[in-house]
């Protein structure tokens, strides 16, 4: 069996010079990173914006397990798919980040026949955005020491600093650490440290930016400290907007690719699900939705973050109706909710895929409150029994969905036909109802606990008294009144990675709760959740090398 490198690597791509003009776009709309990578210029989307959108449909999934489920494969087979029946499909995915590229997770660029190419540059530096936006936050932070340094005219506290300093690397060393040490030319000394750079708020502002000058008006509005009176101080009170859309020039306009079978792809943005809002730039959905017929995105991780945060975040601020969803699980990772190991899934185990299949369940579930029409795409494995999938299929009934096997894995766009055909009946003919699930003019824990209920069943939530007190600071400064982003654990519904399958009688703990005042929302931490992840203890990177010929191997 050929690894994905290695089907990457055979793939026969298209320039995409020409992959563009298929989509009605010029060479000189575009900016080249070479032969087969190009930025789209922001004004293929203004010029079009009279044209109707075309059908947008999101992927999601089960909460996320060891045995994997496909999320992104389901998505490039999809698009590949829909072009396989006649309909002009483009799919839009989020940048992958070098942290979990490294650690454990892997790369996000599909796998077997349904990838995204070129693999190996998306995976690793692809157009720079990600550095850019990791040098944008440290100018920040930057010019904040600085502030201070040089006589501190905004009275910034110096221990009610929030700002911190970013990396696109797992890296725990870095999570506290202590700057301005040495010589008093060395700046202020102070607690501070860093989060991985799809964590940085600029990748929320970038990824929910309308155009350039939203995204100045944006960043402005950062808060990155509270002075000695306990008013906040932004970055636009320090003077940085300007330099930090600079920084960002290029990075705004979104990126264009392709798939194994030329299908294009935008790839644009990178917002983890789990810490931040888990979906790829409202530029590229929103261009994409111009220039296509179907346009098939994703959402981080399980439907109770990904999709939860692009209905009532992305859609909210973008003004999207997704058209329909599709819920991505596979037969190994339903049994593994079920409590069976990673090494005994190949073995049929009917009593454990009925107990996992209750996470799917509440998946389809919490589809179903926001109003949009959904099919559960099951991806095939070899090791998967007839009795299996009966089961499956009889439940799925059970619950009112259709479930389609999806073969894009092993077979590309022939094997997403029969989900491309049924996506395409849904959108046709099934009633959407979209609606969010709160009001933002509710409370800050009304809506917390309207997330937590509703979305992940749980019983209620426990504020610690930090929570509280900065819930009564936001609603203080009139910061209230936005949604949430929950940064919650992505194995489990409750906010404890143990707790597989579907949870019941517990609750969400709220340790913390902080302000994203740029890019609109408001973050609660639950649980013991890291805003900098660590290396696993073999991490990925052990594996990694580069031949003498230029292979790449060990890159997943």
């Amino acid at each position: 069996m050929k690894t994905d490198v290695q089907i990457a690597q055979e793939a026969k791509m298209k320039p995409i010079v020409e992959v563009a003009s298929k989509l009605g776009i010029d060479e000189d709309q575009l900016e080249l990173y070479g032969k087969y990578k190009a930025k789209i210029s922001l004004d293929v989307m203004k010029n079009a914006q009279d044209k109707p959108d075309g059908k947008l449909i999101l992927v999601t999934a089960i909460t996320p397990t060891a045995a994997g489920e496909g999320k992104t494969t389901t998505n490039v087979g999809l698009s590949m798919g829909l072009n396989a029946i006649g309909k002009k499909a483009i799919t839009t995915l989020r940048e992958p980040s070098l942290g979990p590229c490294f650690g454990v997770k892997g790369g996000a660029a599909g796998g077997g026949y349904a990838q995204v190419v070129p693999m190996d540059d998306i995976n690793l530096h692809f157009t720079g955005d990600i550095h850019a936006i990791t040098t944008a936050n440290n100018l920040l932070a930057a010019l904040i020491d600085n502030h201070l340094h040089q006589g501190n005219a905004l009275g910034i506290d110096p221990k009610r600093i929030v700002w911190r300093r970013v990396l696109d690397m797992n890296d725990r060393a870095l999570r506290e650490i202590t700057v301005g040490l040495g010589p008093k030319g060395n700046g202020v000394t102070r607690v501070d440290g860093f989060d991985i750079s799809v964590a940085s708020e600029i990748m929320a502002i970038l990824c929910l930016a309308m155009d350039m000058k939203d995204l100045k008006e944006r960043l402005s509005r950062m808060i990155v400290a509270y002075n000695y009176s306990n008013e906040p101080v932004t970055a636009g009170d320090l003077g940085a907007t300007g330099s930090l859309a600079l920084l960002l020039k290029d990075a705004i306009m979104p990126n264009l690719v392709q798939t194994l079978e030329n299908t294009p792809a935008i790839i644009h943005g990178g917002p983890f699900a789990n810490i931040a809002h888990g979906a790829n730039s409202v530029i590229a959905t929103k261009t994409a939705l111009k220039i296509a017929d179907y346009v098939v995105t994703e959402a981080g991780f399980g439907a109770d973050l990904g999709a939860e945060k692009f209905f009532n975040i992305k859609s909210r601020f973008a003004g999207l109706t997704p058209n329909a969803v599709v819920i991505v699980a596979t037969v190994r990772a339903l049994k593994n909710h079920g409590g069976v190991p990673k090494a005994e899934l190949g073995q049929e185990n009917l009593k454990a895929l009925a107990d996992g299949f209750e996470n799917l369940e509440k998946q389809v579930e919490n589809i179903g409150k926001f109003g949009v029409p959904a099919v559960v795409a099951l991806n095939a494995f070899p090791t998967d029994t007839d009795a299996e999938l009966k089961y499956v299929t009889d439940q799925c009934h059970r619950l009112g969905v259709d479930m389609v096997l999806s073969e894009v894995w092993a077979k590309g766009g022939e094997g997403g036909r029969a989900l491309a055909e049924k996506v395409v009946e849904i959108v046709e003919n099934a009633p959407n109802n979209f609606k969010y699930l709160y009001d933002v003019q509710m409370s800050i824990q009304e809506k917390i606990e309207t997330i937590a209920k509703e979305i992940y069943g749980a019983d209620g939530v426990d504020f610690s008294g930090a929570a509280l007190k900065e819930i009564a600071k936001y609603e203080k400064f009139g910061l209230d009144k936005m949604p949430i982003c929950m940064a919650k654990t992505q194995y489990s519904l409750s906010d404890d990675p143990k707790k597989l399958g579907r949870p019941r009688g517990f609750k969400i703990s709220i340790k913390s709760i902080r302000v994203s005042a740029g890019a609109g929302f408001l973050v609660a931490l639950a649980g013991d959740i890291m805003t900098m992840p660590g290396l696993p203890k073999v991490p990925a990177a052990n594996s990694m090398d580069i031949l003498e010929d230029g292979e790449i191997v060990g890159l997943f």
